[in-house]
């Protein structure tokens, strides 16, 4: 069971024996918040997910990347995270995969943007990335949005209602990654309105008036939520 709950900086988290992770200070037997943010308590440990700032990779999380290097044995790709995310050239290549015969860049080059997979993630080491499944891999064009990683879901809406409205009414397609990068694509005027409704709901807009607020932007009826 995972207990969650909204804590403001030094505020105890929790007491005891816990493994826990960035901001979040441990004096004594307490554990202290550092940051707004949502705290979790489980067995497993203390999480604490700040309101705002840079993303913190979680195994499974799906998220577009930049590749900003290529090494011996694969790419390292900025995922908007204080953490570099590392593609094994082994996952893309297969077992086979040998740097004397296999050119990296033939796949993905410097400055591709790339959808991809959080494969695990210990904290100890930079997250491991897998384009493996459907979806996945080089992101060929579109405009890239950032926003705040906490305001995707508000972006995405309860079963894709918000995204999906936001798609219907501009003819544009938006891939959002859960650290914060979003791609648009579609007809130049759709793609225009699409990343202001976009922007709007960053900013922090909520309320029963978004999407009313968002629907005068894109037009189309008032379905998302």
């Amino acid at each position: 069971m995972v207990e969650r709950r909204q804590v403001t900086p030094g505020e105890v988290i929790a007491s005891g024996n816990y493994q826990y992770g960035p901001f979040i200070e441990k004096r004594g037997e307490q554990y202290i918040a550092l940051r707004v943010g949502v705290a979790e308590v489980s067995t497993e440990g203390l999480r604490l997910s700040p309101a705002s700032g840079p993303y913190i990779p979680r195994a499974e999380d799906q998220v577009i990347g930049k590749v900003k290097d290529l090494n011996g044995f694969g790419w390292v790709v900025d995922i908007n995270s204080f953490f570099d995310g590392f593609l094994p050239a082994s996952f893309v290549f297969g077992r086979d995969f040998s740097p004397a015969t296999h050119d990296l860049a033939s796949k993905f080059a410097l400055g591709d943007m790339i959808g991809a997979r959080i494969e695990s993630f210990e904290r100890l080491r930079d997250p491991q990335l897998s384009i493996r499944g459907e979806g996945y891999g080089k992101i060929p064009t579109g405009e890239i949005v950032k926003i705040s990683p906490t305001r995707v879901p508000r972006v995405i809406g309860k079963r894709g209602a918000m995204i999906n409205m936001i798609m219907e009414a501009t003819g544009s397609d938006i891939q959002v990654g859960q650290n914060g990068v979003v791609i648009v694509n579609g007809p130049p005027e759709g793609v225009t309105k699409a990343v202001k409704a976009i922007g709007l709901i960053d900013r922090g807009a909520a309320g029963s008036d978004l999407v009313a607020r968002v629907q005068e932007i894109i037009g189309g009826s008032q379905n998302g939520t």
